[in-house]
């Protein structure tokens, strides 16, 4: 992670610097078009696109750490081991169900977003329903 932030404070710090040195150029060269100024007017797009680039990456990483933690804290809470803060386990009234029955429903789930966001509605039945589970009655009924 420091290495991301590195990496992001020296876009930024480069970015900034290129935008300092086309005011420069565009202020020594007046109302006309030198080299100069098309060349730090260049190299201002391209770090420009390199801050991008970072801001990416740096936004990348903290939705993939976002959603491990998410997806840490739902198993734990659907496995019932969640503990709170007396070291007591949580209690939230639901039974706890299998870490291998959630992995299949959130599968399962990911699947019809990816299909709902490629638009092909709720029609389709591309993705096969998630496997019988016959420790849990709301599967018997479907």
């Amino acid at each position: 992670m420091d290495n991301l932030v590195d990496s992001l404070m020296t876009a930024y710090q480069d970015f900034v610097s290129a935008a300092a040195s086309v005011l420069e150029a565009r202020e020594i060269s007046g109302a006309q078009k030198i080299a100069a100024a098309d060349a730090a007017l260049e190299n201002f797009k391209q770090r420009w696109e390199l801050f991008r680039v970072a801001c990416d990456q740096a936004e990348e990483f903290v939705e993939s750490v976002k959603q491990r933690i998410g997806s840490e804290c739902l198993v734990d809470e659907a496995t019932g081991s969640a503990v709170g803060k007396t070291g007591q386990t949580a209690s939230t009234g639901l039974p706890p169900i299998s870490a291998v029955r959630l992995e299949q429903t959130s599968k399962a789930v990911r699947g019809l977003v990816i299909e709902l966001q490629n638009g092909s509605g709720a029609g389709s039945q591309s993705h096969p329903p998630a496997p019988f589970d016959a420790r849990f009655s709301d599967d018997a009924a479907q």
